[in-house]
């Protein structure tokens, strides 16, 4: 949630912000705004509710003086509605000071207060806007000195925040801090850039800085220097992002979650790749880790959302080949329930920004309670691979689209890299079954290639047959439960139409009472070849739904007879073993929704009340 963007340097800065927020447009947001030092120390701010495009409209109509020293900001609402008041920069010190922020300052409205007592005035119903007011007192107090004022307010702040600010007395320079909330830093040559996301810098450049919990971070044009919340001096861990800007852009296609569809099979092969060797799992980030893998005798997978349903995947996997049991939880239920864990517990925590708020707090109470933490995340110099004991990194490439597509298959990908790596480790798995099972993981971006040259015509125009569909079911048993619970996910949150996912064999404890004549129901049917007896009883639940006038909708695997007499239409994807289905079945899924949608006229890229990072509790 909100998109961060702070510059100093040689250049304009107005195009800079605005191309910045306008990379980070995907993490959803209802308002934006700027704010300019120009070259004669004057701050300019515009901010307007709505899209960026009326932001530009504002600026078109209103401009400020460009200058080389700026902030930008796209708001999701959290105090006080999406409303040109409300939206960021926040002004304070009679207009010469700007702030942006990012998160929920928990003891707002008592900070509030004593500011008020003060004889301070407020423009605004936003947490930020105190946060502002606090940093012109502390300003004031400090005599002055931006940094150390910074350094004052912040540790009176309560909660999940990352501020940035300039004042109209320091040009060149922008300061910023963090605490549960991302920032990452832009290397530049005479330039420097602050953001929630290296996609907001990667244009101009791909060296950043990984900014650490609770600590502030002062960029001028020539330099960047970081002191932890108690003025300390910490280093900083550099990294090299990559992709580069044009991996962020549509490239031509009609969305970006079309584009990211298509980019399932390089996700996971990029996931695979040198990460086997001579038939055997090699992931250099989990090097040393052996014998903490012999020794634990629980996994929980914590995660959210997507990244909780291929967390359920990838517990088959877990249980079936390192013989380890798993529990998959919701990370923020995991946090509050006072768990049982301790040094013999190994929690993989699942997230594709590595910023998500409910599984970030989960993963440090995990480590707090003595357990090992790993983290399988997408993206580079996030605050949850840096939190956990290991890391196994997708490498999905961005993923712009609220809905999670290509991440999705990338994630189960390392799960089961990692589930091959600690089978073989425990002695669970012979050499020869490791290699048979990395075969199999291998032929997979070739195979959701064959579905996507040869069914996403076909899928997309039977979405748009059904574009006055109101409610859609799932069904699904083994791995392929979870698949049903994706698929149903992804139609919610793109088109707005009730969908829910079932294990196949609930239906007769109570969920075969919503079916009626023409209820569409998607069926993810295991193989017959290699897992029989599932599969008969899925066929046997196909029959109850069918007998009662469902719209059968079979996603099957080339050659199954037997759901053709029972289905209304059978999609197909390749022959693969029982754990590999899966990945393939939700391709259709993926495909089917962001049909339907699109058939509805919607935006799938960025879904209404959605973000695609969510990093508020």
């Amino acid at each position: 949630m909100c998109g961060i963007v702070g510059y100093v340097g040689p250049r304009p800065s107005q195009d800079i912000l605005i191309s910045g927020l306008a990379r980070l447009e995907y993490r959803g947001y209802d308002s934006a705004g700027i704010a300019i030092i120009d070259g004669d120390g004057s701050l300019g701010m515009r901010k307007r509710a709505g899209k960026l495009s009326a932001l530009r409209d504002e600026l078109s109509s209103s401009p400020i003086a460009d200058g080389t020293t700026g902030i930008g900001h796209t708001r999701w609402a959290t105090h006080g509605g999406p409303t040109d008041a409300n939206a960021h920069p926040h002004l304070a010190d009679d207009d010469k000071l700007a702030v942006i922020h990012n998160g929920i300052v928990e003891n707002y409205s008592a900070l509030k207060d004593e500011l008020l007592a003060e004889g301070y005035d407020f423009r605004s119903e936003t947490d930020t806007e105190v946060a502002a007011v606090l940093l012109g007192h502390e300003y004031r107090s400090n005599g002055g000195d931006l940094v150390e004022a910074f350094r004052a307010t912040v540790n009176r702040l309560e909660g999940a925040f990352t501020l940035l600010a300039v004042h109209k007395d320091h040009p060149g320079l922008v300061v910023g801090a963090r605490r549960n909330s991302p920032l990452v830093i832009g290397i530049g040559e005479g330039e420097n850039f602050l953001a929630s996301d290296v996609a907001a810098f990667v244009e101009h450049t791909r060296h950043a800085l990984a900014i650490g919990q609770d600590e502030i971070v002062a960029i001028t044009p020539s330099g960047v220097e970081v002191t932890d919340f108690q003025g300390n001096a910490v280093e900083v861990e550099p990294f090299e992002v990559t992709w580069d800007a044009s991996a962020a852009e549509k490239g031509g296609w009609s969305s970006f979650m079309a584009k990211e569809v298509s980019e399932e099979p390089e996700a996971v092969a990029n996931t695979l790749r040198g990460r086997i060797r001579d038939g055997a799992v090699a992931i250099p980030e989990l090097d040393g880790l052996d014998d903490l893998f012999r020794g634990v005798q629980r996994i929980i997978v914590i995660a959210a959302g997507t990244a909780a349903y291929a967390g359920m995947v990838g517990k088959y996997a877990l249980e079936q080949w390192a013989r380890v049991p798993v529990d998959v939880e919701l990370a923020h239920e995991f946090h509050y329930r006072d768990p049982v864990i301790g040094p013999d517990t190994l929690v993989v925590s699942i997230s594709q920004s590595g910023e998500t708020m409910d599984t970030l707090m989960a993963v440090k109470f995990a480590r707090e309670r003595g357990a090992k933490t790993l983290s399988i995340c997408n993206t580079q110099g996030a605050t949850i691979p840096r939190e956990s004991d290991a890391i196994v990194y997708t490498h999905a490439g961005p993923e712009v689209a609220v809905a999670s597509t290509k991440a999705f298959v990338a994630q189960i990908t390392a799960l089961y890299l990692l589930a091959l790596h600690i089978g073989a480790v425990r002695g669970e798995l012979s050499p020869t079954e490791v290699a048979h099972q990395l075969l199999e993981l291998e032929a997979v971006p070739e195979k959701i290639q064959h579905i996507l040259d040869h069914e996403q015509e076909r899928i997309e125009q039977f979405a748009h047959w059904m574009a006055d569909t109101r409610s859609v079911l799932f069904l699904g048993r083994h791995a392929g439960y979870p698949i049903a619970l994706e698929g149903a996910l992804k139609l919610k949150e793109i088109s707005y139409i009730h969908a829910e996912g079932f294990a196949a064999g609930e239906l007769k404890h109570g969920p075969i009472a919503l079916i009626e004549p023409g209820q569409p129901v998607f069926v993810i049917v295991p193989s017959p070849r290699e897992a029989p007896v599932l599969h008969s009883k899925v066929v046997s639940n196909i029959r109850e739904i069918h007998a009662r006038g469902a719209r059968v909708i079979a996603i099957a695997e080339e050659g199954d007879a037997a759901v053709l007499p029972i289905s209304d239409e059978v999609l197909r994807i390749p022959l693969a073993d029982p754990l590999f289905g899966p990945i393939l079945a939700v391709v259709p899924l993926h495909i089917f929704a962001m049909g339907l949608a699109t058939a509805k006229g919607l935006d799938v890229d960025q879904p209404r009340n959605l973000a695609k990072s969510v990093t508020v509790e």
